[in-house]
Order: C-alpha cells, then structure tokens, then sequence
C-alpha cells in the first residue's frame, strides 16, 4: 500500500504525473491524496480577512483538497475514494474521509501533508510526498536522510510544521520527491533509489 500526497505545487503537472503512474501500473494499491493548492490558499485568504473560526477554515480548506481531487480524476478517469478502504490506483476525497474520523487538529499547522500522513498510518501504507523541490535542504545542501525530531519546529520547508511531530509520534517514514520529474517518482513508488530525502520517524 502506497499513499501518494500530490501538492498543490505541481498543479499544473499533476495530471501528467498520475497517468504516467496510472499507464505504468507501478503498484496495485496506490491512494492518491491531493493538496490544497491554490484552492486553499483561496481559504487562507478569507481566513485572514474575513472572521472565521479555526473549525470553519479546517473544513473549508479540506473541501479544497477535494476540488483538487476531482481536477485530477477528471483528467486522468482515475477513480474517487470515500474511503480509505479499496484497492487499486485511486485519488482520495479527503473531506468525506475526515468527516467520518475527525481525528486532527483543526489548524493551519496541519495541511495536507499531515492529512496524508495520517492516511498512511492508517492502512499501513507507505509514504510519499510528491512535490516541486528536490526534498529537504540544510545549508544549501540536499539531505538524503532526515529525523523528523530535527525538523520539528525548524520553521518553513517543503513540507507542513505539523508533519514532523506527526511522522516521530508515531515512528512513520516518509519520502519528499520531486514530482516534476516524473521518472523520481516511478522510483520512489518501486522502492528504487532517487533524489530526494527520506525522512525518519524518530
């Protein structure tokens, strides 16, 4: 089992990079988890606008993983989830899912990579963050691998301020690609080595 997070960065690619996966057949259990994107952000802005409750903005903005959702699976004819159970390549409906487990926090901290994170946990699968950098950088330098425990209040990165505790609390890898070259991804879903960075959850 695989859980693929495709962020909002690689809008513009995304669709090209889940029918390569799709064609490729890279797996047969693959649960495609979309970001935000300019969706939430969207979200973000009436949040820091407008009044609106930290509940409110945490809904809305997982409604914006949806819309992602259905952009994809439009262009694809990747089928939807609303659930976490199934098999098969699919593209899951964040909203549907949470509402039914509402088991994170309701913060800006926790975005879409710690809701994908969380689906790994899960189904036992395996994760992977898909999006347009080459993985997580320290002085300018590429890391190959990571702890989560030193990411953990290290401020802005690739990946959401949540994420790292998340990934130590409960002892979860995870692996940052670059998805604009589809060919890292192919890889990192085979379990073959790439750049990127590994991140472990200790």
């Amino acid at each position: 089992m695989i859980v693929l997070k495709i962020g909002g960065s690689l809008f513009d690619h995304s669709r090209a990079l889940v029918k390569r996966i799709a064609e490729e057949e890279l797996a047969a259990d693959i649960l495609i988890v979309p970001g935000g994107g300019d969706f939430a952000d969207t979200i973000r802005k009436v949040y820091r606008e407008k009044q609106l409750s930290d509940d409110a903005a945490h809904w809305m903005a997982v409604l914006a993983m949806n819309q992602y959702a259905y952009y994809l699976a439009d262009g694809t004819g990747i089928p939807l989830a609303d659930s976490l159970k199934g098999t098969g390549i699919r593209i899951a409906l964040p909203y549907e899912i949470l509402r039914k487990d509402d088991a994170l926090p309701h913060s800006w901290d926790v975005t879409s990579d710690t809701i994908a994170a969380w689906m790994a946990l899960k189904t036992g699968g395996r994760l992977i963050k898909a999006t347009d950098v080459d993985g997580i950088f320290a002085d300018g330098k590429l890391l190959e691998t990571v702890e989560a425990s030193r990411l953990c209040g290290t401020g802005e990165t690739c990946i959401d301020s949540a994420l790292p505790e998340f990934l130590l609390n409960n002892r979860l890898d995870a692996f940052v690609v670059n998805g604009l070259d589809t060919a890292r991804v192919s890889k990192a879903v085979r379990e073959e080595k790439t750049m990127g960075t590994r991140i472990l959850g200790r």
